[in-house]
This record gives structure tokens, C-alpha cells and sequence, in this order.
């Protein structure tokens, strides 16, 4: 698995470790203490005893009982730990008897089966199931692992078409967002994004004979330039249908982050959003969002107010796309190089030293919550001391996983290169750091996501609206 060179090579070593292992065998037993398999290969029988009598009806209302990605817990992370390839057969089983079914139901045709009862069915199936989300993490110039996961979970057919994105996430799920599915093919194509890198920092060069070793402001603004088109929000999601997110933080106290898309704030430019976003505090300068107005000219969005890079505040943002969108399923490329260390893959299985940290982490975060408490008072008469400490506090309480998470396998990065220009091979390293890092995840992403998908499909096809 160490050694191949791509997915098909890493499945087919997966199968041979799984069958040695014994991870195979393990599968192919429905027995385990993690899940109620009795209920699971109970309703999978049930469901292929409907189909094989045609009894669509019976089908639709065994349905209507209640479809969960958790049905007795078989979307436990610890059914994914043993092994390398999928998890228990009959839960994939399962999963795949509910996606027949379904695209079944949506176009069978029964005299006890009116439109409306179809429609309904489908329309309230979609919306109790639920969504999944990419989110993708603040990153630096760690942001091509994040290149390298999106890429391979198109050329599976497994991305979603909800995204979210802070600092050099918000750059490359916009990339994606602002381009039609054939334009989109060229982003996938790592030559591609190197010759418009290439070709910007030799635009440069003839303006700046010294170029200093870390990104400049005016060469992020340029590559973004280059890169995402002048679109705003509305105007990217009426082109692709893909719902982008950006996260940005406020630069003055007393304010809250913002979570930028077409549907809170269709006409700023996303531009100005990825800008806002990439403003790390202290490097670069807080932005002034841009937006259009009604006769389609630009003009500054909030005038008064400035934004910084949103993985201060809110760097995976799961409350807010819940509640925009219904998700609660929430697949993370995480590469923010300041959490990269402290987390691990949950896909691993927990060692002894792992509940210890884990313990200890939560501890030490109580303790410098209840510390910050006790100097409330004092820090408010030194606002740059508390600021700090308020932007600090944001920063050691948010949550930084999903329900499956992708990261790098390294877990210390130099800190004076995360801003720094990256060589040709540097850059094509960290692409293909994600490709390999999501291998792993495929066969759990696809499981996990493959009813939402049928249903999103089937309620498309139907002209269901979200």
C-alpha cells in the first residue's frame, strides 16, 4: 500500500493485506459488539424479500419506517478500524438494498403508488436523512493537500456539492465553485494549476527584481486573481449548483464570524471573501469585503468593518451548514498546521496513550477557560491583551474534526513555510499527500454517503427543490 503509485494499486494491496490480516474474514461476519447486526440483517432480508415479490407498496411503507445512516450504529467510526478496505458486508450490503430500492420507488409505476405519495415520500426521505459536507480547513500553502482530496473524491464521483472553506480552503473550494463541470476538468490537472502559478510569479518577477521568501499580499491577490473569477456568490452557485462557503473572522472586538454564501450574502464577490479569509492576523492587512449592487456595480460591503482569516473563529463551520442546509454528515481535510499536531485520525484504533491525551486535552482546555474567566476584568483595561486572548480562547475551543477525517501524515510542518513560495515539486508533494490520505477514506465516504446521494440523485431527477 506504501509503494503504490495509484488508487486501483492501493485497493488491490488493501484486499491482499485484508485477506493475510484477517480483515476480510472479519467482514464477512455479521457478529460484533460496535453495531445491532441482528436488526440490520433483519431489515436487509426484509427489503429483498419486498423486491423479489414486487411488492412495491409493502416497499415504500418499510421505507417510510425511517431511513438512518445510523441504523444501529452502523455508522460507528470503529466499524471502519479493522479493516483496510470497507466494513462489516451486510451493513454494505444494506446501504446498497436502500439505494436500489429507492431509485426503484422513483420509477416504478403501481396503482397503489399515486405522484403525490411518491413525491411526498421522497421530498420528506431527503430532508430528515440529511446531507454531507466537504470542509476544508485553514491551510497556508498546505492548501494543495487540500488540491489533491478534492481531486480524487470528483474522479469517484463522491464530492459533495456542499462546501466550506477558510484561508486556503475558501481558495481551492472556490476554484471548484466558480467553474462549470468541463472548465472545472482543468483544476483537476496539476500542470494546470503550476503553468498559472508559474505564469504569475514571472509577472511579478518583472515588477520585483528581490523577491522576498514569503507571499507578499499583492502575490496572493494576484494568483486569486488568476485563479477565481470575478463572480459573486450567487452568480458562482447559479453556474456550477454548488454551494460554497467561506469563513471569515471579525477584525474588531465586539463583532461575531460571518459564514459567506448565496444564501446570507449573495451579492458579495467571492473574491473579496477568499482575500478576507487568507488575512492572517499580523501578516497581512484586515480586508473591506466587496460586493455588487443593484445596477451591477462594485461597492464595499459593510464599509465600516474589517475581516480576517476565518480559521480564527470558525474554521470548520458544521452548526452553521446544518442549520443552512440540513447537513450532519461532515467529511474534514484538515491541514491548519496549528492543530495538525494535537489531532489524530479517528480511523485509528484508540491505544491506551491516545484516551489519556485525549483526557488530558480536555482538562488543560477547562482549565484555560476558567483561568481566562478569572481575568476577565483585569485583561478588559489592556483591549490588545485581551483581544489576544479572546482570538487564543477561539482558537483552543473550536472543534477541528468530522465524522471522517482527512489529514496529512505528517505532524509537524516548518512554520516559516506556510507562507513561504513553494517549488514545482514541493507543491506536487502536498497534491499528492491528499490523494494518497483519501484513499483510505474512500470505501467509508462511499458507504456513508452513498443513500444521501441516491436521494439528492432521485429528488433532481423529480424536481424536488431544496
Amino acid at each position: 500500500m506504501a509503494a503504490a503509485e495509484s488508487y486501483d494499486e492501493w485497493r488491490e494491496a488493501a484486499l491482499d493485506y485484508d485477506a493475510t490480516s484477517g480483515g476480510q474474514r472479519w467482514r464477512d461476519r455479521d457478529q460484533s459488539h460496535d453495531y445491532d447486526f441482528v436488526s440490520i440483517r433483519r431489515r436487509l432480508d426484509r427489503l429483498r424479500e419486498l423486491r423479489a415479490r414486487h411488492d412495491y407498496p409493502g416497499l415504500l411503507f418499510t421505507l417510510n419506517e425511517g431511513i438512518h445512516g445510523n441504523m444501529g450504529g452502523m455508522g460507528r467510526a470503529s466499524l471502519y478500524k479493522v479493516a483496510r478496505l470497507g466494513t462489516k458486508q451486510v451493513i454494505e450490503d444494506y446501504v446498497g438494498e436502500i439505494a436500489d430500492s429507492l431509485r426503484l420507488l422513483a420509477t416504478v409505476e403501481h396503482p397503489d403508488i399515486s405522484d403525490e405519495e411518491r413525491l411526498d415520500f421522497f421530498r420528506r426521505a431527503n430532508h430528515c436523512f440529511g446531507r454531507s459536507a466537504l470542509m476544508m480547513s485553514g491551510s497556508g500553502m498546505l492548501l494543495y493537500f487540500h488540491v489533491g482530496v478534492v481531486r480524487t473524491l470528483n474522479e469517484h464521483g463522491l464530492l459533495p456539492n456542499i462546501l466550506s472553506g477558510s484561508s486556503g480552503g475558501s481558495f481551492v473550494g472556490s476554484m471548484l465553485a466558480t467553474r462549470a463541470e468541463q472548465e472545472r476538468q482543468k483544476f483537476f490537472d496539476p500542470s494546470y494549476l503550476l503553468t498559472q502559478i508559474e505564469q504569475e510569479k514571472e509577472e511579478l518577477s518583472a515588477l520585483h527584481k528581490i523577491r522576498p521568501q514569503l507571499l507578499q499580499i499583492h502575490e496572493v491577490y494576484g494568483i486569486v486573481e488568476r485563479l477565481v473569477p470575478d463572480l459573486t456568490f450567487q452568480e458562482a452557485f447559479e453556474i456550477t449548483g454548488i454551494h460554497m462557503n467561506v469563513s471569515i473572522a471579525p477584525a474588531e472586538t465586539h463583532q461575531t464570524s460571518r459564514l459567506l454564501n448565496a444564501t446570507t450574502t449573495p451579492n458579495i464577490l467571492i473574491r473579496s471573501a477568499i482575500m478576507a479569509s487568507t488575512a492572517v492576523p499580523g501578516v497581512f492587512p484586515a480586508v473591506t469585503l466587496m460586493a455588487r449592487d443593484k445596477y451591477g456595480d462594485k461597492k464595499e460591503y459593510l464599509p465600516s468593518r474589517k475581516w480576517v482569516d476565518g480559521a480564527m473563529s470558525d474554521d470548520l463551520p458544521a452548526k452553521r451548514l446544518a442549520r443552512l442546509y440540513g447537513v450532519n454528515h461532515y467529511i474534514v481535510s484538515q491541514t491548519n498546521p496549528h492543530i495538525i499536531p494535537f489531532v489524530r485520525d479517528s480511523n485509528r484504533r484508540n491505544t491506551r496513550g491516545d484516551i489519556i491525551k485525549t483526557a488530558a486535552t480536555r482538562t488543560a482546555r477547562e482549565w484555560i477557560n476558567a483561568s481566562a474567566e478569572i481575568m476577565q476584568k483585569p485583561l478588559a483595561r489592556r483591549p490588545r491583551l485581551n483581544r489576544l486572548t479572546n482570538t487564543m480562547l477561539s482558537v483552543i475551543n473550536q472543534d477541528y474534526m468530522g465524522d471522517i477525517n482527512i489529514m496529512p501524515p505528517f505532524r509537524f510542518h516548518n512554520p516559516a513555510r506556510i507562507l513561504a513560495h513553494l517549488s514545482e515539486p514541493e507543491i506536487l508533494k502536498l497534491i499528492k499527500a491528499g490523494e494518497r490520505a483519501t484513499w483510505s477514506k474512500l470505501e467509508m465516504i462511499r458507504v456513508q454517503t452513498d443513500i444521501s446521494r441516491t436521494l439528492d440523485g432521485v429528488c433532481d431527477e423529480l424536481g424536488i427543490l431544496d
